[in-house]
């Protein structure tokens, strides 16, 4: 959902407040149109316009409004002025954003905005160590990860890693790989 807020930006006409607040949601009308094509926006699109108290200023909005969406080729449904001033509206997206095409996802994190922590890591890396030695055999098996993750593992999850390691009966190894992300791991097993 695309939210649009207008505002007068602090210009007060010199002679008139209302007809200022009509003139600007007059051009905010264009602009706001102007900038769903170009940005190729889509989906419901809520359009919070300056209060008007007059209903023909209203309507001459409006209908500015779907003059310069008429330039449209794709589908678009607007719904008029809600009783709190908004006009809400959809509009079918047409091609990729713009976001989409002059960006790609981030390599750490794949586009999600957050890396797993090396804490995590470390009990991601135990839980697979046990499932592959119980799939497996193997006579030791060694841990290939990022430095801040084979960091804790001989730091505070040193316990834990012994702990495995005794419970599965195999040594377990552990090499930092500095080309590798923080939730990039490797289990070989020897």
């Amino acid at each position: 959902m695309t939210t649009v807020d207008v505002n007068t930006g602090g210009y007060v006409g010199s002679r008139n407040f209302d007809d200022t607040i009509f003139k600007t949601n007059l051009e905010a009308a264009q602009t706001i149109a102007r900038q769903l094509r170009l940005r190729n926006l889509g989906g419901i699109i809520i359009a919070d316009f300056i209060d008007m108290a007059d209903e023909e200023h209203k309507a001459a909005v409006l209908t500015e409004f779907n003059k310069a969406l008429a330039h449209e080729n794709t589908r678009i449904t607007v719904s008029g002025f809600t009783q709190l001033g908004l006009i809400e509206m959809t509009r079918k997206r047409t091609r990729e954003s713009l976001a989409h095409v002059l960006c790609e996802p981030c390599p750490t994190c794949g586009g999600r905005g957050q890396v797993k922590t090396a804490q995590t890591m470390c009990y991601e890396v135990l839980r697979e160590l046990l499932r592959e030695a119980r799939q497996f055999t193997a006579r030791e098996m060694r841990v290939l990860a990022a430095p801040s993750v084979i960091d804790l593992f001989f730091d505070e999850e040193s316990q834990a890693l012994a702990m495995l390691s005794e419970f599965i009966g195999l040594p377990i190894s552990l090499h930092a790989e500095s080309g590798y992300l923080q939730e990039q791991f490797d289990i070989v097993l020897m």
